[in-house]
């Protein structure tokens, strides 16, 4: 990582009793135990992760909970998003079960998103909820998904369609996992990054229109600030609406046209969660365009922050298709928004003023899938 960051910075989630620190900085995995040892009173951990983060990991992880005190196992799953699946929460709860794993216990979630929502969500299952850690190594993780308390699995219907609000305990955002990615997932976390500014702030957009290429070249203290901004305007949305009854829809801007594009990619290694989610983006941003509701101009701002990193911001571009704009519609009539027969979209006034728009017209957003398809 370019440059130094020693500091831990802490966002806290304001959720009553329920209330837990978001922790972000270096160094966090070495020093794991030291933190969730509190959270366990002298009980077991129970690791979950992947193979490819554990040979990075997970045994730094153990020997810090080994230090704290705190005796651990691990159940280490293939990578990707098939493993988000019914048949691997089966296995991870009869893992628990066959240990004596209790309630006072906790379960740690080391790895992605895929895992912290497989882990999250075999937490809420064990004995009616036991406790769980996030520590995410992906950025993707570190600013969205290990935040908030939403678990799921995939079913064939649709991308999180089963699942739970379960929060963790605590979340130990380490960056520097993150020198172990490849340039493609960090600029998947990238993306989710830009949705920030997008919804509600547009100078932190403005900053990121300065400091992208820095975030995303691991420049250690712009990372942390991108990261712990990032963490801050989930945590205040999420204490305002944990169970996602209105405003916390506003975070899922980009993602009812990304899980369409990741649905109709089978959930397949070709096509990335935050790659989906900045084409989905900017799909929303020029069906907005197309609505008189946001600047041609500012669009183009959007879209540009995004291909600077090196996503693909246009159907016919996106890795894994090519997408057909009538499956991509069905797909989105799946979406967890989807009340009675209305179709609700996040869209833009403009750059960082999102909002909810309670109902799309079916023709018109097929009639905008199918001229996106055949745009160069």
């Amino acid at each position: 990582m370019i440059g130094e960051e020693t500091t831990v910075r802490s966002v806290g989630v304001e959720l009553g009793a329920r209330r837990y620190e978001i922790l972000i900085g270096p160094g966090l995995v070495r020093e794991a135990g030291r933190h969730i040892a509190p959270l366990a009173g002298g009980a077991r951990a129970f690791i979950m992760s992947d193979e490819t983060v554990a040979a990075h990991h997970l045994e730094p992880l153990t020997d810090s909970l080994a230090r704290a005190g705190l005796a651990s196992s691990a159940h280490v799953l293939a990578p990707g998003e098939a493993s988000k699946s019914f048949g691997e929460l089966s296995r991870a709860l009869d893992w628990l079960l066959e240990a004596g794993a209790n309630r006072g216990d906790v379960l740690v979630a080391l790895g992605g998103g895929v895992i912290g929502d497989l882990a999250g969500l075999t937490a809420a299952l064990m004995k009616r909820g036991m406790a769980f850690v996030q520590v995410p190594t992906t950025l993707l993780a570190q600013v969205d998904s290990s935040v908030g308390g939403k678990t799921a699995v995939n079913t064939r219907q649709g991308k999180n369609l089963v699942g739970a609000f379960y929060q963790p305990r605590l979340v130990l955002a380490d960056t520097a996992t993150l020198s172990t990615l490849a340039h493609r997932e960090r600029a998947a976390g990238y993306a989710e990054i830009v949705k920030y500014g997008l919804i509600g702030d547009p100078e932190f957009f403005d900053w990121l229109e300065a400091n992208g290429a820095g975030v995303m070249d691991l420049d250690a203290g712009l990372l942390a600030r991108a990261v712990a901004r990032s963490c801050e305007a989930k945590a205040q949305i999420v204490a305002r609406d944990e169970r996602e009854g209105g405003l916390r829809a506003l975070l899922n801007l980009g993602h009812t046209f990304g899980h369409a594009l990741e649905a109709a990619n089978g959930y397949g290694p070709g096509l990335l969660h935050g790659e989906a989610v900045a084409c989905g983006m900017c799909l929303a941003a020029r069906y907005s365009v197309r609505a008189g509701l946001m600047a041609d101009s500012e669009a183009g701002r959007a879209e540009d922050v995004l291909a600077r990193a090196g996503l693909a911001t246009r159907l016919p571009r996106l890795s894994g298709g090519p997408y057909d704009p009538s499956a991509l519609l069905e797909h989105m009539q799946q979406d967890k928004k989807v009340r009675g027969n209305a179709l609700p979209l996040i869209l833009m006034r403009g750059i960082g003023r999102a909002f909810i728009q309670p109902e799309a017209d079916r023709a018109d957003l097929l009639d905008f899938l199918q001229a996106e398809a055949a745009a160069e």
